[in-house]
């Protein structure tokens, strides 16, 4: 068995202990991060029956996945890297979900593209949590008038995604989320890497996006 494979039932194996010895209502996503690695490396976990990858570049997804997507209907693609409001329409083309929006003009370019594609994207609104100047995102006050710009957009808007500060221990980040998902009655919560994913299941994870720790380290 390939190593990727019981990595990622390792994580699978701890998530599920997490949920039952905390009584935790979700069944969360692991989101495979594949980002800088290689298809034959990626395909382990394909033919495992793995559905759920996710990529930080557009363009790098493209050359990757355009195929394979085609031949495996079950695969879904989230793009959970910073996107320009000029690749939308290619992302929009391979893409099942976008986990950064985060301004008003890649919204009405998202908009604009989906209904050219007949598509329906699940999108999640990147919110900047810590206010950090080098992350992108929503900053956490203007959070409310972007959801129901969004909205006015018929966008489908399904969830929250944060990266909190890697200096600083994610719960209390963690937990402002869950407050701010309540708030807006979202479904869903993408939060938790690989340094803490556990953490992120206490405040109501449902999309984990996690790399190092399946694929291993990158180079």
């Amino acid at each position: 068995m390939h190593s990727t494979i019981k990595n990622l039932q390792n994580i699978q194996k701890e998530v599920k202990q997490k949920i039952v010895e905390n009584n935790l209502s979700q069944k969360p996503n692991v989101i495979a991060v594949s980002k800088t690695f290689k298809l034959d490396h990626i395909n382990y976990l394909i033919d495992y029956g793995h559905d759920h990858f996710g990529e930080n570049k557009v363009q790098e997804a493209i050359d990757k996945w355009s195929e394979i997507k085609k031949k495996k209907k079950n695969l879904k693609l989230h793009l959970i890297g910073r996107l320009q409001s000029n690749k939308a329409k290619f992302a929009v083309k391979l893409f099942d979900y976008i986990h950064s929006l985060d301004n008003e003009k890649l919204a009405r370019k998202i908009a604009e593209c989906q209904k050219k594609e007949n598509k329906n994207l699940g999108l999640f609104i990147q919110v900047n949590i810590g206010n950090e100047e080098q992350k992108s995102g929503i900053n956490e006050v203007d959070l409310f008038e972007f959801y129901n710009y969004c909205k006015e957009l018929d966008l489908n808007i399904i969830g929250l995604m944060c990266i909190p500060p890697f200096d600083k221990k994610s719960s209390s980040y963690f937990e402002r989320m869950k407050k701010l998902q309540n708030n807006l009655k979202l479904k869903e919560l993408s939060m938790g890497m690989s340094s803490d994913y556990l953490d992120a299941l206490d405040y109501g994870a449902t999309y984990l996006r996690i790399g190092s720790s399946i694929f291993g380290r990158r180079v």
